[in-house]
């Protein structure tokens, strides 16, 4: 048995330049560690990222009470456990939090020693980290739904939706739908700089031209897609995230407009472009509690073809789901460790949203890191798409780039996972 020797965190920095935690975990003569991500568009229902609100050196996110605490209490209780045994490691981490949204250890704590626990183990058993999780053979690759124009609160534009993303549907491999999105992508660099406008990219790395209007980035997207020699809804699909907890006020919605419209209005919106721009999937349409809206829009549109996603309604929540199951909310959901706090209780919400037919996107957030520890997650859970960003900034690029090597690892045979 490989027991933990010790545990050590430091506080880094993430890609927004804001201080975040490591976690490193110790075992003979080997080690492995994890950095955790942070969001920036965040659920109510989110568990708790600890931070420093008084440490003005830091501007009051410095995450080193937190570090302080891996380094005594968690590493302390941790000390001696079996590295493979992850499922008890992360009731221990829960049961010595023992709060329901992890608001004593701070879920960013918590979750960077689980993954470096979980890292730690495949290492000292000499298989690659995708062959740790819950598929253990005919592993399949997630379609990449990549982030090729920012708005919302990643990106200073009047964009209102947060997220617009491409799918490359008809790639047969990884490594082809990675070129399909590099060409794409150029195209549209080289659209925006025709219409004079700035190709700065935000938070997650897709384009940040300051456009108000919805309108105006999914006409240029359908504009490369078409310049790329691909045909929009078949070969490429548009994909939306909303990110509607930001555009919601007394019950109405700013989404298509700067307008609040109720939700009647706002679902004719949303029919309106789905059908004229072909869009494949919407994450988050309406808000975290607007649990009555979400099922309107399931009966409003054909389920068959669009993907609607819950992130801030489920932030990887096992309870949450189960109530947006029975609501009839959506069929997918994203998931994010750090929503959540540990791998253990996410390969709970993933186990169970494909029992009940979801589609689950792995995702990274928009403050991550050069871990790419949500890559072998998504090969792992043969999820079927992964949100990681765009092809800019290295913290993106580095979780296309295990997919890659995992792609040549798995050999020719390997295939891309269904999306319908």
């Amino acid at each position: 048995m490989s027991k933990i020797l010790k545990i050590r965190a430091r506080q880094v920095f993430d890609s927004r330049g804001n201080p975040t935690i490591e976690a490193e975990v110790y075992s003979k003569n080997l080690s492995s560690s994890a950095i955790c991500p942070s969001g920036a568009s965040t659920g109510t229902y989110e568990a708790y990222e600890k931070r420093d609100k008084n440490n003005k050196k830091y501007l009051g996110k410095s995450v080193l009470s937190a570090v302080k605490l891996v380094n005594t209490k968690i590493s302390k209780k941790l000390k001696g456990q079996n590295i493979h045994d992850q499922e008890r490691i992360d009731v221990l981490l829960i049961n010595l939090d023992g709060t329901k949204q992890k608001s004593n250890l701070g879920a960013n704590a918590i979750l960077a020693v689980s993954i470096a626990v979980k890292k730690l183990s495949a290492k000292i058993k000499k298989i690659s980290l995708y062959k740790t999780f819950l598929i253990k053979k005919n592993f399949q690759l997630p379609y990449p739904m990549m982030n090729i124009i920012n708005g919302g609160a990643h990106a200073n534009n009047g964009l209102r939706i947060q997220e617009f993303m491409i799918r490359p549907d008809k790639a047969k491999n990884f490594s082809e739908a990675m070129r399909i999105c590099f060409i794409v992508i150029n195209n549209l660099r080289n659209l925006i700089k025709k219409k004079g406008l700035s190709t700065s990219v935000g938070d997650e790395g897709g384009f940040a031209p300051m456009i108000n209007n919805n309108n105006q980035a999914l006409d240029l997207i359908v504009l490369a897609i078409k310049k790329s020699g691909f045909k929009n809804g078949k070969d490429v699909s548009i994909c939306l995230d909303v990110a509607a907890n930001e555009l919601f006020k007394n019950n109405k919605y700013s989404i298509h407009s700067r307008s609040y419209v109720s939700v009647g209005k706002s679902i004719k919106e949303y029919e309106k472009i789905i059908n004229k721009y072909k869009i494949k999937s919407i994450e988050d349409p309406f808000a975290e509690n607007d649990w009555t809206a979400w099922n309107k829009l399931m009966k409003s549109i054909n389920t068959n073809k669009v993907q609607i996603v819950g992130d801030d309604l489920y932030v990887t929540n096992l309870e949450r789901l189960k109530k947006g199951f029975l609501n009839g909310s959506s069929n997918s959901i994203l998931i994010k460790l750090n929503q959540i706090g540990t791998v253990s209780e996410t390969l709970d919400v993933i186990r169970f949203a494909q029992i009940i037919g979801y589609k689950t996107i792995i995702s990274h957030r928009s403050g991550d890191s050069e871990d790419t520890f949500i890559a072998d997650l998504a090969v792992g859970t043969n999820s079927n798409q992964i949100k990681t960003g765009s092809l800019a900034r290295s913290e993106r690029v580095a979780k296309y780039n295990q997919l890659i090597r995992i792609e040549e690892e798995l050999g020719n045979n390997v295939r891309m996972n269904k999306i319908r």
